[in-house]
Formats: C-alpha cells, structure tokens, sequence
C-alpha cells in the first residue's frame, strides 16, 4: 500500500523517504529498505544523523549481493534538478563514490560475510560518522522512522511528492560534504578491516540488548590499533576450536528421533523383545528396572560449571601478551561454549572491572578486542574482591566456578588471599614471561594446573598458535573432570577473613545473575 495523504504529510515520515529521490542505488527486495530503516535509526542512537538515502544506499553496497542491486538514477529525478540546479554536480560527485565503494574489494568481501544489521551500524557509522561534523545544516526532522514493509512498497512515483513537501537543505549540505571530503570516505572504506567483522560473524550475531552500547563496543573494537593483530591470531585459533561438538544426552520426551536404548520411557517406546519374556520374568525385570526402551535424542543438563575468564589488562600486559592473552580468551571462551559450558569474561588491572555475561552461542568478543584497562595494578585488592564476589555467588548459584587466570608472570598475590579463592572456586593459571623472565610465585602448588608461556614462544608465530590450542584442549579437558567442590558453611561474614584496607566497596558488587 502506497504512502497514505496523512503520513505524506508527517515530517518523519516525508524527511527520510522523500529523500531516496536523491538514492543511486536499489534492492530487488523492499525488504532491504525495510533494513535499511534500521540501520538510519541505529545511527542516530549513536549520534550521527545522516540523510536516509545515504545510509540506504551505503549499507546495501555492504549488505546485499552485487546480483540484487542496481545502481542508477531514480525515477523524478530529473524534475528535482530542474527546481535545483546546485545539485547536478554535488550528485555526479555522489554517483561516482558510490561507484568505487561498489567496485573496491572491501565492499565485495563484507557482502561475502553477510553482515548482520548490528555490523553494518558500525561499518556505515565508521565511513560516513566524519560527514556530520561538516554539515552545515542540521536535520528538521527526528529520526523515528517506522519500519513498516507495506510503506514502501511501490514509494517510487510518490518520491517526487513527498521531495517537495520540505526544504532538503539537510539532504543537499550531506552531499556537499561528502564532496568536500571525497577521498577521506573512500580511504575509509578501503581501510575497513574486514578481518575483525570476520570474527565476529565466526563467532556469532553479537547481542543487541544493550542497544547503542553494543554498537560502541564493535566501534571500539574496529577503532583500536592492536585489535587487528588480535583478530588475526584468534583467526588462526578458532578453525579447530570450532570443530568442537556439544555432547548429545537421550531422554524420553517424544521429541527428535531414536538416539539409544536405556531403563525408562514411555509405554509406546518399548522395546518389542520384552515382550518375549513370560509374565512373571516380565514382572521381575519391570520390579528390578530392568526392562529396556528406546530413548529419544535430547539437550544435555545445565552446565554443572560456571567458567571465569579473568583477564589481566594492565599496563604490564601491553603488545604480544595483550594480543596472546585475548586471543587466547576469545579461543577459550568459544571451546568452552561449544562445550555445552556458560562463560563469564572479565577484565583486571588495579580493580575488577564489570562482569561480561556470555549468552549461548553468543562471545562478547567486540568487547575484548576494544577494551583499555588505565587504572594501574594492585593484584592484593583484585584477588580480596574476587574472593568476596565467589563466595556470594556460591551462596546462590549451585554451580561450581572455575576460575582461569590470564596474566603476567609477576602478579603478586598474598598466598593467603588465593587460598580464600580457592575456597570458594577452582584455580587455573595461564602466565606469560617477559623476555628472560622467570616464573617465581609463592602460591604455584595452590592452583590446580597452571601453564608458562615464555617470551620466545609469543615471538614465532606457529609456536605461538600452538601453545594456545594446547592451552585451550588442556584446560577444557582437565575442567570437564574437576571434583565438585564441597558446600561452603559460614559462621562469620566472608569478609572477615579479608584485611579491612582491600575489602572491596559495597558498590562493586555485581548485581546477582538473572
């Protein structure tokens, strides 16, 4: 259905769609306008209001395969010159930028990737964020465009219409930016690294609930100078790591099909040789629960284990640890998923920073790769606050936490700080030398495994890929056979047992999970 009289005369809805008279590019489908509504919206969370037609025609030059786009003039157009003249140049400008980012190798491999909307937010506000700053003249509309499938449907012969229903000043001062700062755009766009929109597609949609936060996390992570080296070694990791399979468990809901053939179900799965027994050997083996059916194939149990990425990001850990240390956590975390396992990720220096809740199939890796610890280092006060924070989440969750530590060789802890954690959770260390560095730490026999990486290791790349894909076997072997650790009792407040100057604040406190 056609653009109704009354929404052509709504502002938010004329603004934004009455500017695609001034679009270069279609989609086969009016569905990608429909997407395209999205990605407007998204951009303008983020701050960055920009004409509908430039975030519709860029983002399909990103989204959508080259066979279901065509790139040309909108029909009215021609009538829109007429009344504007200053405009002619501005679009013949456009239509050739247009032109390159369709032909330039960037944008052929992202629509390989197929992008989800989420990175396609990101790709367009990294390209077009630096025209909003020169534009001269601000939108007259919000940017609260609906997204219904049914208004755009057959909208061309109404472009001309709703055009001139409001002044396009906001429309013709994008262009004129974006004239002005031409080969700045292309540059952009051939520096995209593709490379790091790669893994987060590998490792999954990543989650939209935080809205314009997570967007700033996949900024963070395409903006930062030593994301692309992580990028490229958690690309070496991951091939393997996601051959990982989640065991199957048979149950004997009458779901999926035959997986086994076990001691209970249902009276319709048994199996037809039971009933070769006579009756009172029938009896017998009925009493003793020992007649067999079939099982049907089912989700295994809950995860028994809640896993504890911590992550050191102090200074101290800057250039090859950095980039060995999460990598190795992304590879890590991804194995432990795969796994059937939940996953927690969080990073250190001098404090704990916020916790980072894994959803299934879904790694915060954005976050990893955009992360920046200032805050110096104090091990002490980490280890007190970690301490402090297990023993509140064993009070309420039954899971046992393994914690894996990702740090420098030198982190310090007083022994009896680690012997508290090690009440509360199980204790693996991952430590990695400086260069002629040694491994000297008084609490080594407290943990229950801990692995050396030294610094000739993280020099020579295939050395350094495979001493993290033994890392990560070995680590998600020995946690599927740790001993369930004992229920905790306490007479006295936990914190008791902690020195008063690094017990941490009450407002550190995570909140409890959901």
């Amino acid at each position: 259905m056609p653009v109704s009289p009354a929404l052509a005369k709504d502002p938010l809805v004329s603004g934004p769609i009455g500017g695609l008279v001034l679009s270069g590019v279609r989609a086969a489908s009016p569905m990608m306008v429909v997407r395209a509504i999205r990605w407007y919206r998204d951009l303008a969370r983020l701050g960055l209001h920009l004409p509908f037609f430039l975030v519709h025609d860029f983002g399909l030059l990103y989204a959508a395969p080259k066979e279901q786009l065509e790139i040309g003039r909108r029909a009215g157009l021609e009538e829109i010159l007429a009344r504007s003249p200053q405009a002619t140049p501005l679009l013949v400008t456009y239509r050739s930028v247009l032109g390159e980012i369709a032909e330039s190798d960037a944008s052929v491999r992202a629509r390989s990737l197929r992008l989800n909307d989420d990175l396609i937010v990101v790709v367009l506000a990294r390209i077009l964020g630096s025209l909003v700053p020169r534009m001269t003249t601000k939108a007259p509309y919000g940017a609260s465009l609906p997204q219904d499938p049914e208004m755009v449907r057959d909208i061309d012969p109404q472009l001309s219409a709703l055009f001139g229903a409001l002044p396009r000043a906001f429309e013709l001062a994008a262009l004129d930016a974006l004239a002005r700062s031409r080969l700045h755009v292309l540059t952009l766009a051939d520096a995209l690294d593709l490379d790091t929109l790669r893994l987060l597609g590998m490792l999954g949609p990543e989650s939209t609930a935080a809205g314009a936060l997570a967007h700033v996390d996949l900024l963070a992570a395409l903006s930062s100078p030593a994301a692309n080296d992580i990028v490229n070694f958690s690309l070496e990791l991951l091939p393997s790591i996601l051959e990982t399979h989640r065991a199957k468990a048979t149950g004997t809901h009458a779901v999926h099909g035959y997986a086994g053939i076990g001691n209970k179900g249902s009276l319709d799965s048994l199996v037809l040789t039971e009933l070769a027994w006579d009756s009172d050997e029938f009896a017998r083996r009925m009493i003793e629960n020992e007649i067999l059916f079939y099982t049907r194939e089912q989700a295994p149990d809950d995860a028994r284990r809640l896993h504890y990425l911590l992550i050191d990001a102090s200074a101290s850990m800057r250039g090859d640890r950095q980039v060995f240390a999460r990598g190795l956590a992304i590879a890590l975390g991804k194995k432990l998923q795969l796994s059937g396992e939940e996953v927690w990720l969080r990073f250190f220096d001098s404090r704990l920073y916020d916790v980072q809740r894994a959803k299934t199939g879904q790694l915060p890796a954005a976050y990893l790769l955009g992360f920046k610890g200032e805050r110096g280092r104090h091990p002490a006060r980490v280890f007190a606050q970690l301490a402090t924070e297990l023993a509140l989440l064993r009070a309420r969750d039954q899971r046992d936490p393994v914690v894996h530590l990702i740090t420098h060789a030198a982190l310090h802890v007083p022994r009896p700080l680690v012997q508290e954690v090690r009440r509360h959770a199980h204790l693996f260390g991952i430590f990695i030398l400086p260069s002629g560095g040694e491994l000297n730490l008084d609490y080594l026999d407290l943990l229950e495994g801990h692995a050396v990486v030294d610094h000739a290791t993280l020099s020579e790349k295939s050395a350094r890929a495979a001493a993290a894909t033994k890392i990560v076997n070995d680590a998600t072997g020995r946690t599927e056979h740790v001993p369930s650790l004992a229920p905790q009792r306490f007479s006295r407040p936990v914190e008791d047992s902690i020195p008063a100057s690094l017990r941490p604040s009450r407002g550190s406190m995570p909140p409890p999970p959901r």
